[in-house]
């Protein structure tokens, strides 16, 4: 894991591996809150939050807010092994993996200001943007208020 820092930001380049991942979705003015009330529910049913964690959480908004409507969607993952199939609540799915850039936050009011800080890292860094899907890693959250919630922003870039 290759790690600097620019501008004060932390960022450690990753290489994310091929996961199976479950797929929630939630869509409306605050779909993060919808989608992770249905992960947790779904998640909780299937015994996968049980002690120890060996699953991983990611977010990312699907689709992105729009000019002029507040609505807008957010799909969460978590991690599953192969014993578990789709269902009328998530979807499996394989994600390939990916490089990337890495920052965290804590709390969910610091994505933005977060996001920002890592973008303008990129621009300056000479990693070029690649096509995967940008990711929010949602670390330690279950159990946790979202304000206490640690977020790796992982910004998708090239080789």
């Amino acid at each position: 894991m290759e790690m600097t820092t620019m501008t004060g930001l932390e960022v450690h380049i990753v290489q994310l591996p091929a996961l199976r991942v479950a797929s929630v979705y939630g869509f409306g003015a605050s779909p993060e809150l919808l989608a992770w009330e249905k992960l947790l529910t779904w998640a909780t049913d299937k015994g996968l939050l049980d002690e120890p964690p060996t699953y991983r959480i990611f977010g990312f908004n699907n689709p992105n807010p729009t000019v002029g409507s507040p609505n807008y969607g957010y799909e969460f993952w978590i991690s599953v092994g192969p014993q578990i199939e789709s269902d009328d609540v998530a979807i499996v799915k394989e994600f390939p993996g990916g490089r990337y850039a890495v920052t965290r936050c804590v709390g969910v009011e610091e994505i933005s200001g977060g996001w920002q800080a890592l973008v303008a890292w990129l621009v300056d860094s000479g990693h070029g943007q690649a096509d995967h899907q940008w990711l929010e890693e949602h670390i330690g959250a279950v159990g946790q208020s979202p304000q206490r919630w640690t977020i790796a922003l992982h910004a998708p870039i090239a080789g």
